[in-house]
């Protein structure tokens, strides 16, 4: 038996570590793709050669449909749900493990959203992650970094011919490879005896990830329709720094001016308010415009506004102001400028630090954290910081990002680490998902005096993501 800290309600044998699931049914009607066509992936590392090759014999999909609050509203859209997907993998010795995804269309890509049903658009991201799970059916890989590089192009071309649409937007396909990517890594560390997650990261990523945060700030997300006493709640418990959505439905003057509005009244409900957690003693503002501004006289505009009424010299982080084709210059903007969706590969990531942006969020939640340490890797070695955002995900996921947020170096004008996450403000039932996490009630879980503390537990345990959830273990129960 495998023994835990007191707030586990049971023990784990080893066995239990690894996850039961069937075959993904109806998996060979995605034809097209020869089950196997990547066998034998080299490793195109030196570093760890002594670990094993996995091999997948077996693999399945399963989701759920998690509602919200209330229309949640970003991108100049609004999602009302977001489906949770668990693929399992399985080895020739039938041990099988389960990973999680949390899909966001709007996010990954808004013109599919947009072109389709909310439902209609989350079955396209679904259909995906069927055919990529098809794809490595029968195949090896030596770590997960190669199992997706590997996959991706192919994957990728399926992803515009299903969903019509020539220019999709490379985040659509890593937001559907997540699910996938998180359940590699988990056989990856079981077949190669890994149980911590410094363990788990290859050598060559691994200067990157080199700090070990005892605490991060927790910042929370303010979308537009968030009343503004939650606002003022969430300032009064003790967040120091504040993610606002910006970007607002309607033309560029309407956004502009909608957006004007929104900062001004969120500035005058907390501006104020002022304690010894804050940086420099009050909150930091971070704002994400999510591409919305489609010129950089739009966002000077918008920047002279909130420098007249005393804002701008709280802002911390001002993130995709741009749509990712207005490849515009910011060196002379002077506010530190982060860049999320557009950088959805290491090599856009290095292209967005040549033109000035001095911030990347990573979301190894949303663009898998296969490639988010390639994302990290590239930045650390370009001398510009990360921190972990959130994509409203569960529970399990948040302490994925935590794992990730927890080794980043701070962000010079935030001084702490930092880890966004909203699933408690948005999940109608965030009480029931976190039943779901298989150290729920863990002290690093919690949020207190707007920060996570991480105790040795959670750093021993890595956040308990090696262990298995009884709830997303019994989707492929009956399978």
């Amino acid at each position: 038996m495998i023994n835990f800290p007191k707030y586990f309600n049971r023990k784990y044998t080893r066995r239990e570590f690894i996850e039961s699931a069937g075959l993904f049914a109806g998996l060979m009607a995605f034809t097209g793709t020869q089950a196997g066509s990547i066998n034998n992936i080299e490793d195109s590392t030196k570093e760890k050669s002594n670990r094993r090759r996995v091999e997948i014999k077996k693999v399945d999909l399963a989701f759920e449909r998690e509602p919200l609050i209330r229309p949640f509203g970003f991108k100049g859209g609004y999602v009302s749900e977001l489906w949770q997907t668990a693929a399992c993998l399985g080895n020739k010795k039938d041990e099988n493990v389960v990973g999680l995804g949390t899909q966001s269309v709007l996010w990954s890509d808004a013109e599919v959203f947009a072109s389709h049903s909310e439902s209609e658009g989350n079955e396209l991201m679904l259909a995906i992650t069927k055919r990529a799970l098809f794809i490595i059916l029968n195949t090896s890989f030596a770590d997960p970094v190669q199992l997706i590089d590997t996959i991706f192009d192919e994957v990728f071309t399926f992803g515009k011919k299903i969903t019509g649409n020539p220019n999709l937007r490379k985040t659509f396909i890593l937001n559907a490879l997540v699910a996938l990517d998180n359940a590699a890594w988990l056989l990856y560390a079981h077949e190669n005896d890994i149980s911590t997650f410094d363990d788990l990261i290859p050598d060559t990523y691994q200067d990157s990830l080199s700090y070990r945060q005892s605490r991060l700030a927790a910042i929370p997300l303010i979308s537009y329709n968030v009343p503004l006493d939650e606002v003022s709640l969430a300032a009064q418990q003790g967040y120091s720094v504040m993610k606002i959505k910006i970007g607002h439905p309607g033309t560029q003057g309407e956004m502009l001016e909608k957006d004007k509005q929104r900062i001004k009244s969120i500035h005058e409900a907390i501006g104020q308010i002022e304690g010894a957690h804050y940086p420099d003693g009050k909150i930091s503002y971070y704002f994400d415009a999510n591409g919305r501004y489609e010129s950089k006289e739009t966002l000077l505009r918008l920047l002279d506004y909130l420098d007249n009424i005393g804002v701008f010299e709280r802002i911390a982080i001002l993130e995709e102001p741009f749509p990712e084709e207005y490849e515009e210059d910011v060196h002379d903007l002077d506010i530190r400028i982060a860049a999320d969706e557009s950088a959805h590969t290491d090599k856009d990531a290095e292209k967005r630090i040549e033109m000035g942006y001095r911030a990347i969020a990573l979301k190894p939640i949303a663009k898998t954290l296969s490639m988010s340490l390639k994302i990290a890797k590239t930045a650390h070695e370009k001398g510009i910081p990360c921190f972990c955002a959130d994509l409203t995900v569960n529970p399990i996921l948040v302490d994925w990002n935590k794992n990730i947020a927890a080794r980043l170096r701070p962000v010079p004008e935030l001084g702490v680490g930092v880890l966004e996450t909203n699933g408690h403000q948005n999940y109608k039932n965030w009480d029931k998902l976190l039943t779901y996490h298989p150290c729920s009630g863990a002290p690093w879980m919690e949020i207190k005096n707007g920060n996570f503390q991480l105790d040795e537990d959670f750093y021993k345990l890595s956040g308990g993501i090696f262990l298995p959830s009884q709830h997303y273990r019994d989707l492929f129960k009956n399978k």
